[in-house]
């Protein structure tokens, strides 16, 4: 039967995916349900297969010799990657109800559009979910090049210039990091001798130059995983991307990233390198560099899906600094681990429903406005680890650092905390500024309430090891809630304080400008090196052409003088002869 699931999670997207492109081409424009309960069902045997037990499947015809499993780690990784998906797609729904129903109608940039969009939905979500169970380089490898590359058009939906603009620098981003992912799977494959990921993992932890394919792993997983200098795709990506399909980025695709360092760097190993060890450190740094830089960059953005954007690098530098933990002090990774989990499952649903809760505020649905907003910040108060299952992931995290007695990694990740309260805050803010009435469709509400409710309660229905969630005591709740007030009282007293200083919003992007600029002028002093190669290489060619030219003008010349003396044979000889008889005559004197 969880063999019959499995080829069933594997091959249902695919069938969608050919089922859209034969309705596009045999069914006349008007009669087409691009967004069917059929499309939205993609997601719905991955789910079912993540509830079906744990097991194993080694695939010899394979490529190299495939290998697939279900365990401790990939079925909860799967629960909540395939549930986000599920509600994704409802709420997409409803949120391309209207272009459905312009492309119903005969136009053909919408048509276009959701073609796009439903054909390539589904294939992103076939790389996610393998990815997910692929235990072997290729079948990895493949889920997550095949996930990175469709879900361009998720990206690009619109059409807009902002979005044509976000999706080039996640294009861009992405080339670099399945290159960078390549480079260090390939290498590390060749060192260990085996296409594994197990193996890989312990060919690094054991490798000459281990350090070196760990880190060309880290930054190329990094660059789904919002990694710092390398998230600049995030917050150009999410303010153009239709809500739902910002959720799946935020929620579920940037946790792919995660799952990667998960599968392939030897967290935990007790007898690692000291290179390794650094890159620990290294990793720990840039995580509370991305948890505090993004959240003082993001709190002055003016579009909630920015702000969101920036929130989630920030807590994606959060989950960063939890893995490092596993190279720069890997007896504390065993206990450490199921936070890791559980804070990624939650971060997953409620960020979900933030971002589907962007488009409720667009299209506020009739209801009781308190309701609405309450509602809208329920989410956004779990994330802060101040209710919910944000308290109990936060406090699973902490109770497992404070076991082994790395309280300052607590003080600064209750500190980044604030951040992220600040960032929620601001979000909330940006939407009831840019609020509209107007009914949202049922799918989207729906949709977004199942999410909100998913989030709050994970830990009862994620399939986790038994004993890995952590219930705060009463006497911790203080110390997991204030942060929550004091984000918000931080950016409201930062708000006073700058109000008179006339400070603009800075670029979302950030270092993208940076690197757009450095990137153009690298290019101008190339076309510069260029022009002036070109300017010696006309001038070689005009003083070789001169030299040629006195060159032949010479050679004419000798050839006038061999007509000449052809002419003139005889007299020559003549001459020849008398100078000779005049040298034997001056010898014999």
């Amino acid at each position: 039967m969880i063999t019959l699931l499995l080829i069933l999670a594997l091959c249902w997207p695919l069938c969608i995916a050919l089922a859209v492109v034969w309705q596009a081409y045999r069914t006349p424009a008007s009669q087409r349900r691009y967004l069917s309960w059929w499309w939205v069902s993609a997601a719905w045997p991955s789910f079912l297969l993540a509830y079906a037990g744990e097991a194993q499947w080694v695939i010899d015809a394979w490529m190299l010799g495939g290998q697939w499993s279900l365990d401790a780690l990939s079925r909860p990784w799967l629960a909540f990657t395939t549930l986000l998906w599920s509600l994704a797609a409802v709420h997409a729904r409803g949120y391309l109800a209207e272009e459905q129903a312009k492309a119903q109608a005969g136009n053909s940039s919408a048509e276009r559009r959701l073609l796009r969009l439903t054909l390539l939905w589904p294939l992103t979500l076939l790389g996610n979910v393998l990815l997910i169970i692929a235990q072997d380089i290729a079948s990895f490898y493949l889920g997550f090049a095949l996930m990175t590359f469709a879900a361009y058009a998720l990206v690009v939906h619109t059409g807009t210039d902002e979005a044509k603009l976000g999706a080039r620098a996640y294009l861009i981003m992405a080339v670099l990091g399945e290159g960078l992912i390549l480079g260090g799977l390939l290498w590390a494959a060749g060192d260990a001798q085996s296409v594994l990921l197990e193996g890989v993992r312990e060919g690094i932890a054991i490798a000459e130059h281990g350090a070196l394919m760990a880190a060309l792993l880290w930054l190329g997983l990094g660059v789904k995983a919002g990694v710092i200098g390398l998230h600049v795709w995030l917050p150009l990506a999410h303010p153009a991307a239709p809500a739902p399909a910002s959720a799946v980025l935020s929620g579920a695709m940037i946790k792919a990233g995660l799952l990667g360092w998960l599968y392939v760097l030897p967290l935990g190993e007790t007898s690692l390198s000291p290179e390794l060890t650094r890159l620990g450190e290294i990793m720990l740094i840039a995580g509370l560099v991305a948890a505090f830089g993004a959240a003082l960059y993001g709190v002055w953005q003016r579009h909630p899906k920015a702000v969101l954007a920036y929130s989630s690098i920030s807590q994606m530098g959060m989950l960063t600094a939890m893995v490092a933990m596993g190279l720069a002090a890997p007896e504390v990774w065993p206990l450490l681990l199921p936070g890791v989990v559980l804070f990624a499952a939650h971060h997953a649903l409620a960020k979900g429903a933030l971002f589907m809760g962007t488009s409720i505020s667009e299209h506020l649905p009739r209801w009781p406005s308190a309701l609405v907003w309450i509602l809208l910040a329920l989410p956004a108060l779990s994330l802060t680890g101040a209710f919910g299952a944000g308290m109990i992931s936060k406090w699973t995290v902490k109770s497992a650092l404070y076991e082994m007695h790395h309280e300052s990694l607590i003080t600064l990740l209750t500190w980044a905390a604030i951040g992220t309260s600040g960032l929620v805050g601001v979000s909330l803010w940006r939407q009831w500024q840019q609020r509209h009435a107007g009914g949202s469709h049922s799918a989207q509400w729906g949709a977004w309430l199942a999410a909100l409710t998913a989030a709050l309660v994970t830990p009862l229905w994620l399939p986790l090891p038994e004993g890995s969630v952590a219930i705060p005591p009463l006497k911790e709740w203080v110390s997991l809630v204030w942060p929550l007030p004091a984000g918000v009282l931080a950016v409201w007293a930062g708000r006073w304080l700058t109000r008179h200083l006339r400070v603009g919003t800075p670029p979302a992007g950030d270092l993208w400008w940076f690197y757009a600029w450095f990137a153009q002028n690298v290019l101008v002093a190339i076309r510069g090196i260029g022009q002036w190669c070109s300017g010696i290489k006309a001038a070689s060619v005009n003083v070789t052409l001169a030299i040629e030219k006195r060159i032949m003008g010479r050679l004419t010349q000798l050839t006038t003088m061999e007509s000449w003396m052809r002419h003139h044979t005889s007299g020559l000889m003549m001459a020849l002869a008398v100078i000779l008889a005049l040298l034997l005559m001056w010898e014999g004197a």
